[in-house]
């Protein structure tokens, strides 16, 4: 790993992802940066324009996995714009804050909507790029209006129905905007009801999810009328290994690092799911998880 300074911004050159991912898989970055403002994501990309670099963003990684040859061009990963701010009944906060210090920044200020995501280990950007939910709700339902830069280098703000929510789906996955923050309304509520509501979900969460090992969560979409875990678990998949990811023995919808795994036992694992749920089921599972980057150079 050699580094360069660019616009006072310090990029790292050939840096492994697997620091940085949470199944601790992911080949190298050809170029690394940590945007601290707006202007150094501005600065970053014009930066990535000059020299023709492809540009692909990341967040805090946890739904996330990045192939085992990496990723070429730049790579930006914003979890240095963390600011978060409330404003009487809204809560505001830059990309990089974790879902889990917005939801306890709501909490301290008696606001309450926003507890279905206190053990969502994700970043905001990346809740509201790809409709992040759990426990019945969802990014759609709090969000006001999210502020992006978009790929010809301009500010812009959505509002919430300009976001062109789905299950699982926003409209920057099409555009390929930044997200930059994200403002959410939510419900004045007493301190004590916020709190028992947020201890419950992370016990429950705690009980069913194989936070023991590092995984990229919930891997696949849940199909209309189907539970994925439970469909695994019929399928006589549960605990397969492929090289180091086993699928988990405490939540089929898993898979977990268990033994040095790659990225491409990820992969592997994750055909091998589709094809047995397929010809067990009929049913052709998606990824809910994002995968990027390269394979792996033979």
């Amino acid at each position: 790993m050699t580094a360069a300074v660019i616009d006072g911004i310090t990029i790292l050159k050939n840096e492994p992802l697997s620091k940085y991912t949470f199944t601790r898989t992911g080949g190298p970055a050809d170029q690394l940066a940590f945007p601290r403002s707006v202007e150094e994501v501005e600065a970053l990309l014009q930066y990535a324009s000059r020299q023709h670099l492809p540009v692909t963003v990341i967040g805090n990684a946890s739904n996330l996995i990045v192939r085992d040859g990496g990723i070429r061009g730049l790579t930006l990963i914003l979890t240095a714009m963390a600011k978060i701010t409330v404003d009487g009944d809204q809560v505001t906060a830059q990309a990089g804050a974790r879902l889990i210090d917005t939801t306890e920044a709501a909490y301290r200020a008696g606001l309450s909507d926003f507890e279905f995501a206190c053990g969502i280990p994700g970043s905001i950007g990346g809740a509201v790029y790809m409709n992040a939910g759990a426990y019945g709700g969802e990014i759609k339902d709090i969000l006001v209006a999210a502020t992006v830069l978009t790929q010809a280098g301009e500010l812009k703000r959505y509002d919430n129905a300009g976001m062109a929510f789905s299950y699982r789906h926003s409209i920057v996955q099409d555009t390929g905007d930044v997200v930059l923050q994200a403002t959410f309304q939510l419900t004045p509520a007493p301190k004590p009801d916020i709190r028992a509501r947020m201890d419950k979900l992370n016990a429950r969460r705690a009980s069913k999810q194989p936070l023991e090992y590092p995984s990229c969560g919930s891997v696949f979409k849940r199909p209309v009328g189907h539970y994925v875990g439970p469909m695994i678990q019929q399928a006589d998949l549960q605990g397969h290994k492929i090289g180091g990811a086993q699928i988990s023995m405490k939540h089929a919808g898993f898979i977990v690092n268990i033994n040095h795994a790659t990225a491409t036992d990820y992969m592997a694992m994750i055909r091998y799911v589709q094809k047995n749920v397929l010809a067990k089921f009929g049913v052709q599972l998606e990824p809910e998880v994002r995968i990027i980057g390269t394979e792996q150079a033979l």
